[in-house]
């Protein structure tokens, strides 16, 4: 690479965490105006549901903060777990939405 700006790793996962919050984020929103419309036993489903998106959110987003303020050394040595807590944290969204869908 020439003098190029290559982005770093950090910056990439931060963007591909940054992209999927604001993926979740239209998909709360979606469910927000679906609740508005459900009957009240339902409703106190959704708002469950849509609590318990929001706090995977609020995950991923401690995580961006944490990569964030790393270092590009201390990053590397964190990369890992990083990867992996997201990872986690994605599948709990999509299992808690999967449970809308049904």
């Amino acid at each position: 690479m020439t003098g190029e700006h290559t982005m770093s790793k950090r910056d990439a996962y931060i963007d591909k965490v940054k992209a999927k919050i604001d993926e979740w984020n239209a998909q709360i929103s979606e469910l927000q105006a679906k609740a508005k419309d459900a009957e009240a036993d339902m409703k106190i489903k959704y708002e469950k549901q849509i609590e318990d998106l929001k706090e995977q959110r609020s995950e991923a987003e401690k995580k961006i903060d944490e990569a964030k303020s790393a270092s590009e050394d201390a990053w590397s040595s964190m990369r890992e777990g990083m990867e992996s807590a997201f990872e986690n944290i994605s599948n709990s969204f999509k299992k808690a939405l999967d449970r809308f869908r049904k």
